[in-house]
């Protein structure tokens, strides 16, 4: 039996202008991008609904202190290794840190596994879940095709 997918929205709440970042300070591992000086961003403060299928994209991110991360995790003000399950969640589904140190279920690639949320990723798109190299690899994803993925995600118990 087929899963029904529940129906997300979440309106745009306003746009910034890309400014270009001062030399050294973009980090484009694994292919982050950088601003573009005058280039307008859609933002969001808000996420779709949480249920317990929520649809995401998974994206890749380093969480240790050289990494594409840029800054110690919101959470504990900590660098993390690429070898521990971390993960940013879009800025509202973060809601304001109140799932600070929780962990999520993630479902993608035929298979399950846990992540702990260490931080938040503002603030677009809204429907992200940034995780570390050990997400990809506990999902069975082969290295040459991580970076974007669709997946489903879910509080835990």
């Amino acid at each position: 039996m087929k899963k029904q997918v529940i129906s997300q929205t979440c309106s745009p709440s306003g746009k910034i202008k890309g400014k270009t970042p001062p030399p050294g300070q973009c980090n484009q591992e694994n292919d982050s991008d950088c601003c573009k000086d005058g280039k307008w961003y859609t933002t969001y403060k808000c996420s779709p609904p949480v249920s317990s299928q929520t649809k995401a994209t998974l994206t890749l991110n380093s969480f240790e202190p050289d990494g594409d991360g840029g800054a110690p995790s919101e959470c504990d003000n900590q660098y993390h290794s690429d070898d521990d399950p971390v993960v940013a969640l879009s800025t509202g589904w973060y809601n304001n840190g109140k799932r600070r140190l929780n962990y999520i279920n993630i479902h993608g690639n035929g298979r399950s596994m846990r992540a702990k949320i260490h931080d938040y990723q503002p603030p677009c798109p809204n429907n992200i879940v940034d995780a570390s190299k050990a997400v990809w690899k506990d999902l069975g994803v082969p290295e040459n095709d991580w970076g974007g993925m669709d997946i489903y995600w879910s509080d835990t118990d």
